[in-house]
């Protein structure tokens, strides 16, 4: 692996004790995985596993399966850029991946932004997925108590559903019901015991570490117009997707969505689109969190006949008429654009 290669990295998320370190000690013992390097903000009540640690070097432990684990007490930009230098030069094992698991009282933003607008990472790090592990024996009530709960759900790209066995299939189903309507686009999976697959948690967003960019299932637009959910819990949570059918000029819409995040980015969760540039043969993916917009990447072809422009929104108090009148006073002259849910 050459030193310069960009690393996907995997943010794995979820309120205290829903089970995040259970499926990342399964993680660690799956063959599959030898080549990840796994940061950890805090060991918290269920640490790595001792008996998989083959050696340790201060804060940095190689794991009896290849894996590197690095505990981070502070600075992650640091951390991360040392992990970079030290694969390199050959002091610690070479991975292809690197999943971060937060802490449980973690908002994720601030974490997602600093993997996007920190030059010393993204230069050498690009965000691969949000996994967010809910707790199904008492999920409901710690997304009732904690904001931060709710939007660790409300940005994730997977969801994972942990300890289903211990609740009856109508709770099962009813909190899956909660979740779908904080996040319509984000896979559910049930994990028992810690079970669920470890690939499944591996790439989650845009990019695919072995293969070609899955635009369609990251941006899942369908899921947000065609969902309806029964019941709203979060009412400040709020996602719709913008559509333009008309191509757009780069530079005019680079300049409504700066605008965008400048005036609402306090409110905007996550967005995430694929845009019609005029003149090019395929679309331009953009990615937001908050007051932070991710470098643009430029597919090589549509996923779908779909060639219309599509932002999806996911935020905290944001209304869709204040987007639409910010991004149409850019672009008041393309026709047919509007609002979707």
């Amino acid at each position: 692996m050459a030193g310069s290669e960009v690393t996907p990295v995997t943010v794995l998320t979820g309120f205290l004790g829903s089970g995040k370190s259970t499926l990342v000690n399964r993680m660690v013992r799956d063959p599959r995985f030898a080549d990840t390097a796994i940061v950890v903000n805090e060991w918290g009540e269920a640490p790595i596993d001792h008996a998989l640690v083959r050696e340790s070097n201060e804060n940095i432990v190689t794991l009896a399966g290849g894996c590197i684990c690095c505990r981070v007490a502070g600075d992650l930009v640091g951390r991360l850029r040392e992990l970079h230098f030290q694969r390199a030069s050959g002091i610690v094992p070479r991975f292809r991946r690197v999943l971060i698991e937060t802490t449980g009282l973690a908002d994720p933003a601030p974490l997602l932004a600093t993997l996007i607008e920190m030059p010393v990472v993204a230069a050498r790090y690009a965000l691969a997925g949000v996994v967010t592990t809910v707790d199904a024996e008492h999920g409901a009530r710690t997304l009732d108590l904690h904001a931060e709960a709710v939007k660790q759900v409300a940005v994730a790209d997977r969801l994972v559903l942990t300890k289903v066995d211990r609740v009856e299939d109508a709770a099962v189903v009813e909190l899956e019901s909660r979740l779908a309507a904080l996040n319509p686009a984000a896979p559910i999976l049930r994990s028992r015991l810690g079970d669920a697959d470890p690939a499944r948690l591996f790439d989650a967003g845009l990019h695919r570490l072995d293969g070609p960019p899955d635009a369609a299932g990251w941006l899942a637009a369908g899921a947000y117009r065609s969902f309806a959910p029964r019941g709203n819990h979060d009412p400040n949570i709020a996602s719709f997707v913008w559509t333009l059918d008309a191509p757009v000029d780069a530079e005019d819409f680079g300049a409504a969505l700066e605008t965008l995040v400048e005036l609402l980015g306090s409110r905007i969760l996550r967005m995430k689109g694929l845009v019609n540039v005029s003149g090019r043969e395929g679309p331009m993916a953009v990615h937001a969190v908050q007051h932070t917009l991710y470098p643009p990447a430029w597919l090589a072809r549509w996923p779908d006949n779909d060639r219309r422009t599509r932002l999806v929104f996911i935020g905290n108090a944001l209304e869709e008429a204040s987007v639409a009148q910010i991004l149409n006073s850019f672009l008041a002259s393309k026709p047919r654009h509007g609002l979707q849910r």
